[in-house]
């Protein structure tokens, strides 16, 4: 069964469904979130997108990334996909949202309703190869730097909420 993804209008509220491929082709608009996880060290964890990903593979990442699906609550979605994409589970709580529009090409789009999340975690991960070809974890100094260096590293929606998640942890 192909995976339902929730349209959203642009203050998040459900406004029908879409099948994961369709909503990336046509560009509607869709609930998301993205996950970051830092050590309380001072280091957060970022993937390297497997290469076979339909868009931004081999850029750098937060720890997760995904869609609920329909009839999911967010916390649900967040909480498997994290054990699903690094084996890892933890108490995250969620920092903020934004509207992000990408063309990746012809017929693939990103335009999505991201809720981001923050968590601490310092245990073991498992990659799921098909998600993540690379997991490191990075000071959060260096971490800015190459942001600001390489923005082409890293994924669309990732330049965007990365500054605000790390500012909020080196300022608190």
């Amino acid at each position: 069964m192909e995976e339902m993804l929730i349209l959203v209008d642009p203050e998040d509220r459900p406004a029908g469904e879409a099948t994961k491929e369709e909503a990336h082709r046509k560009g509607l608009l869709h609930r998301a979130f993205s996950v970051f996880l830092h050590d309380g060290n001072g280091r957060m964890l970022i993937q390297r997108r497997a290469r076979g990903k339909y868009h931004s593979a081999g850029l750098w990442a937060n720890a997760c990334c995904s869609h609920p699906r329909t009839g999911e609550e967010l916390t649900q979605a967040v909480r498997r996909r994290l054990k699903e994409e690094l084996g890892a589970c933890c108490p995250v709580e969620e920092q903020f949202s934004f509207v992000y529009y990408h063309r990746f090409g012809e017929t693939l789009y990103e335009y999505e309703y991201d809720h981001v999340f923050l968590g601490q975690y310092s245990g073991p991960l498992r990659p799921d190869p098909e998600e993540a070809e690379e997991t490191r974890w990075v000071p959060f100094d260096e971490l800015l730097e190459d942001l600001r260096l390489f923005p082409e590293r890293y994924c669309v929606w990732f330049i965007t909420a990365a500054p605000r998640i790390l500012s909020a942890l080196t300022e608190g």
